[in-house]
């Protein structure tokens, strides 16, 4: 007869090791991205906005979140983290969990602060976030005084070859700034960089006459060219705005490589299991593309563009080596 003395303690293993392998199996799901659980989420999703209430990037994250808490049943809670060019409240969400509850709005701002702050930004964002969703783009639009001689972009290069010109932005190595860049470095000339805390002082003065040319972002500078203020001379997307049917694109005025969209889109915290990453990234994906949904970005000057997490992924990965590229030729700088 077997020693019950001997016998327990394998018995004991046995079971201890069994119980720990159906607990392993119970979690592997989860631990290798294969599945989320069911009852994700169980409390509110913090969406940082790394910019000042009202802005577009805030306005159209509150949209989201708005359409995500009747379409799915979420509770968004939009938090303006604004400061160190968009850094600070970046790095805040990079720090975070990766579980899903914190969710970063980004712009193309952040695509270039990757060259611009390279090394001190407090976050590597590719390493340190992972692409959620695209949402929508807006163009940028290169205006004039109304009053100026110059009619189109071939004019503003000949003028800008011939004289001195300024150009005003709303700030170092924002968008339209790195549009300037950009649309220098394809003609080979140089304006004076005139660069404003913002983009309506930069149209202020424009408007004024201290300024001869504005490298703008499309929906500030388009009540103006509404009200005959300012005239634009060509906005920086592939096909032309419903709102100025007769303002040509870069293309049509011969630049295509001047295309340029001040994107926004969702990231999160690297590290997160796939499954979930593609549920919340189907989710926005999904919302952005409902009709009602369009139409209100669209009024708000964007041209929605939902895209899940693989291709916000493959397009956020060249707008930071495009515009890295172009940074390190243009040799700009921030402090």
């Amino acid at each position: 007869m077997r020693n019950d003395r001997h016998a327990c303690p394998d018995a004991g293993r046995r079971k201890t090791l069994g119980l720990l392998g159906a607990g392993a199996l119970a979690l592997a799901p989860w631990s290798r991205g294969l599945a989320a659980p069911q009852d994700w989420p169980r409390r509110p999703i913090s969406y940082v906005v790394p910019f000042p209430p009202g802005g577009l990037t805030d306005v159209a994250a509150r949209q989201v979140g708005q359409a995500l808490a009747t379409g799915e049943g979420w509770n968004v809670v939009v938090e303006n983290k604004p400061g160190g060019s968009a850094n600070i409240g970046a790095s805040l969400v990079a720090r975070a969990e990766a579980d899903g509850y914190s969710w970063l709005a980004i712009t193309m701002t952040h695509a270039a602060n990757a060259a611009l702050f390279a090394g001190r930004a407090g976050y590597d964002l590719k390493k340190d976030l992972v692409p959620l969703a695209g949402l929508a783009s807006s163009a940028m639009m290169v205006v004039v005084n109304a009053k100026s001689p110059i009619r189109s972009l071939a004019e503003l290069t000949e003028a800008a070859r011939s004289k001195s010109l300024s150009a005003g932005s709303s700030g170092n190595g924002t968008p339209p700034h790195l549009t300037l860049a950009l649309y220098q470095k394809l003609t080979g000339t140089s304006l004076l960089h005139v660069p404003y805390k913002g983009g309506a002082p930069s149209l202020t003065d424009l408007i004024g006459g201290q300024l001869d040319v504005v490298f703008s972002n499309y929906p500030e500078s388009l009540p103006h060219v509404k009200s005959g203020a300012l005239r634009a001379l060509a906005v920086s997307t592939a096909e032309r705005s419903p709102d100025l049917p007769d303002v040509p694109t870069v293309a049509e005025a011969g630049m295509p490589d001047l295309v340029v969209e001040n994107f926004t889109g969702v990231l999160a915290p690297a590290g997160m299991p796939d499954a979930l990453v593609q549920r919340i990234g189907g989710a926005i994906e999904k919302q952005v593309s409902q009709p009602a949904m369009q139409q209100a970005l669209q009024r708000l000057g964007f041209v929605p563009r939902p895209r899940g997490p693989a291709a916000f992924k493959q397009y956020l990965d060249s707008e930071v080596d495009r515009w890295g590229k172009i940074i390190r030729e243009a040799n700009i700088q921030v402090g």
